[in-house]
């Protein structure tokens, strides 16, 4: 597995990430956790060394899972963790946002029992939350880095002036955002704001969610505990609209010998060499689909005709539900 450098801070991880959050939430039942933890392990053998996962996954079950999977081989790897929600005590269930200082230290201390680890190596602010001055958020961590507890700082699906402003009080290794060729809006400026500033890029959802490996359709039928099913974007008829992007993709992959899926994470790889995708899968022959693509080389020309062909194409659908889509990029 080749390796890269999420931006100037010198954390090194693996080319290819592994987000873990569908095994426990999000996309349909959770996973049996002997399954989940053979998984990880998998992802492991095959060189993947980055992982991805937050309190409110599950709640707290991702976290368990990952930390369990990996605790005998904790020096081999790097785990990312999220704070910046509110978790109500007595539903288990989302309650808002809260990344005041003192509720940052406390998810930190629980994070790091969950992950059985004595330091969190990248914690991002999962949200920004309008209601605390980012500085205040930086400062927090900040402090946390300063006693050993968390080693690089993260921020997700941030805006622009946040991630300035957080920057300039605890240098940002990583900005966690969605981004791929179906969802192109952090070219406009986010991505030259991290080249300017040597912030590392973690695509998240890098397959449209799933969209982009050609598997899902306009007829499939997603489980009740799915997130697809209030996404704007996965409605039948945007999938039946969006279907050319995934033509695009099969065409590119038969030229090259590969999968849909293949071409669009080497697309994300080929970007910048500071850019990580994370994508997420609850099936070991993806997961080795996913890794694959690493070593899928797209020369200048297939860069400038996929970038042709997809301009062409008018992705249409909300990639979040309206009250989702006013938390990020502010």
């Amino acid at each position: 597995m080749k390796k890269r450098k999420l931006g100037k801070s010198n954390l090194e991880v693996s080319a290819m990430g592994f987000g873990c959050m569908g095994m426990s939430f999000s996309y349909g039942p959770p996973m049996d956790k002997k399954e989940g933890i053979s998984l990880i392990r998998g992802a492991l053998k095959l060189g993947v060394t980055f992982f991805d996962t937050a309190e409110i996954y599950g709640p707290f079950t991702n976290e368990e899972l990952v930390g369990e999977a990996l605790a005998p081989f904790r020096e081999q790897v790097v785990i990312a963790t999220k704070f910046g929600f509110r978790i109500d005590p007595n539903t288990g269930k989302q309650a808002g946002l809260d990344s005041r200082p003192e509720h940052i230290k406390e998810v930190a201390e629980a994070s790091l029992k969950r992950l059985r680890t004595d330091a969190i190596d990248l914690f991002y602010q999962h949200r920004v939350d309008p209601n605390v001055p980012i500085e205040d958020v930086a400062g927090a961590v900040k402090q946390l880095i300063a006693q050993g507890k968390v080693k690089h700082f993260g921020l997700s699906e941030a805006g622009v002036q946040t991630i300035r402003r957080a920057n300039a009080v605890q240098p940002v290794t990583a900005l966690q955002s969605e981004y791929s060729l179906w969802w192109r809006e952090p070219e406009k400026e986010v991505i030259p704001t991290l080249e300017e500033l040597g912030i590392g890029f973690v695509p998240f959802s890098p397959l449209g969610k799933g969209f982009l490996t050609g598997k899902i359709s306009e007829d499939t039928k997603f489980d009740k505990s799915d997130f697809r099913n209030i996404v704007p974007r996965f409605s039948p008829e945007n999938r039946k609209a969006n279907q050319a992007v995934v033509d695009l993709l099969a065409k590119f992959a038969q030229k090259k010998k590969a999968t849909p899926a293949q071409i669009a994470l080497a697309w994300l790889l080929a970007q910048k060499p500071w850019m990580v995708p994370i994508p997420g899968t609850t099936k070991l022959q993806r997961l080795e689909e996913n890794i694959g693509a690493v070593n899928i080389e797209l020369s200048p020309e297939d860069l400038r005709e996929l970038d042709t062909e997809t301009s062409k194409i008018h992705v249409q659908g909300a990639r979040y539900p309206e009250e989702l889509q006013k938390m990020v990029g502010r």
